[in-house]
């Protein structure tokens, strides 16, 4: 009887064991997403478009790749003119190339700041246009961007874009 209860508490410290091992992994994989990943959707309402009008739409989408995050931008502005931009960002603000229509930077570098808040800087033709802040709420449903520089027609402006997640 000693020894089935020896075997006993051997079986039950082994899988305690295994689990006690498995939760540390558990936590890093959840710990190490970041929570800009998914699709936004921008919330006009609640932004400020120094000077307006504002945009009538704007989507982003945050998706993970092998090199980096492909972001894909796709805004309406006031007159319903389409401008998309896509680009691989990596956290080491090392400038990365934007393709598509009408945005007016051709180039972007990422900095992270902390878990939830990274820097952006963009240029065109080598030349500083603007500076963005980004910050991910705690609970991960919000975003906010911040933009100050140049808009597509070279003039000046200061947004501040509220997102909404959409999944």
């Amino acid at each position: 009887m000693l020894h089935t209860i020896g075997s006993i508490v051997k079986r039950k410290s082994r899988k305690i064991g295994s689990v006690v091992a498995i939760i540390p992994i558990c936590a890093t994989m959840l710990w190490s997403a970041d929570p800009v990943l998914g699709a936004w959707k921008l919330n006009v309402r609640h932004s400020t478009f120094r000077p307006g009008p504002g945009f009538q739409s704007e989507t982003r989408t945050y998706q993970q790749e092998k090199d980096g995050v492909k972001v894909t931008i796709r805004t309406v502005d006031a007159r319903g003119r389409v401008v998309e931009s896509v680009y691989l960002t990596t956290p080491d603000g090392e400038q990365h190339p934007v393709s598509g229509t009408g945005g007016p930077a051709d180039s972007v570098g990422l900095k992270p700041v902390d878990e939830f808040t990274a820097e952006s800087i963009l240029l065109h033709a080598g030349k500083e246009i603007a500076k963005t802040t980004r910050v991910v709420s705690a609970d991960g449903k919000t975003m906010t961007i911040t933009y100050k520089g140049l808009d597509p027609k070279g003039d000046d402006v200061n947004y501040h874009l509220v997102f909404d997640r959409m999944n």
